[in-house]
């Protein structure tokens, strides 16, 4: 079944797991921004469904304002923006980062990006965008690989040593470019390499052409909770320049992020 799939196979046979929720999740997963507008063969085959099924969860999702059809089209409507709203105005976090990427952004002239770990993907929790740099439309809410991409590696890089691991065991990672790492041993190594250094350079592993650098964003406990980069047109001197003109300025703008996020949390009482 598509996404969502983080559900353990004993949850799923236990009666607390609802299938239908799962199912009726897996329709909306099944559009994306390269399948904008599906049929209904093509929902049940993206979803893992039989058609039957697909059609009734359709139909209901139709009724309840979150799909449209049109002939033998279905699309999502602007409505499935309510499902995470609620989780990003909640997100302190990324309301506090904007003002700060936005500076950055025009200091460095360069694209700058916030995010947070789900799963196997990156989540955009916050973008400022100077240019286009990237084949896939890039925003709040897009979803890249982890292993591949400098945020994930640097996210990665915050999770407990136990936890990695049970994290690459079940990787299945793809080759996007020639450049791309998959070798888990490999991985593994630049994940400790992004911990001890404290941020991750990435170049051209997730499209030729790219390169990008991370900085860790923490809670005042110390934990990771996002991950800030700049991302950049591959070069010649592009990782110097990103190691010597990016990089100071990213950790002074994950530093003022955090200033702001403790601060924040003081006030309230409560963890950011």
């Amino acid at each position: 079944m598509a996404r969502p799939s983080n559900a353990s196979p004993a949850f799923t046979a236990s009666p607390d797991y609802v299938q239908s929720l799962h199912r009726g999740l897996a329709v909306i997963c099944a559009f994306d921004a390269t399948h904008p507008l599906l049929t209904l063969t093509q929902v049940a085959a993206r979803a893992a469904l039989s058609p039957a099924v697909a059609r009734r969860l359709l139909l209901t999702l139709e009724h309840l304002g979150y799909v449209r059809r049109d002939a033998r089209q279905f699309s999502l409507t602007p409505q499935v923006l309510e499902l995470g709203f609620s989780y990003l105005a909640s997100l302190t976090v990324a309301k506090l980062a904007q003002p700060v990427m936005q500076q950055l952004s025009r200091q460095i002239d360069e694209s700058c990006s916030l995010a947070v770990l789900d799963g196997y993907d990156i989540v955009y929790v916050q973008r400022i965008a100077v240019r286009k740099v990237m084949t896939v439309s890039l925003g709040v809410g897009a979803r890249l690989p982890a292993f591949c991409s400098s945020m994930g590696r640097m996210l990665l890089a915050g999770l407990a040593p136990q936890a990695l691991e049970h994290w690459l065991a079940d990787l299945r990672p793809k080759a996007w470019t020639r450049f791309t790492l998959t070798n888990r041993k490999a991985l593994r190594a630049a994940v400790r390499r992004a911990a001890a250094q404290g941020y991750c350079y990435v170049q051209q592993e997730l499209q030729e052409g790219l390169c990008s650098i991370a900085v860790p964003v923490r809670a005042a406990g110390g934990e990771v909770i996002a991950a800030l980069n700049a991302g950049m047109p591959y070069r010649v001197g592009a990782r110097s320049h990103a190691l010597r003109q990016v990089l100071p300025a990213l950790r002074a703008g994950a530093a003022r992020i955090e200033s702001s996020l403790h601060a924040t949390a003081a006030r309230s009482g409560s963890p950011p």
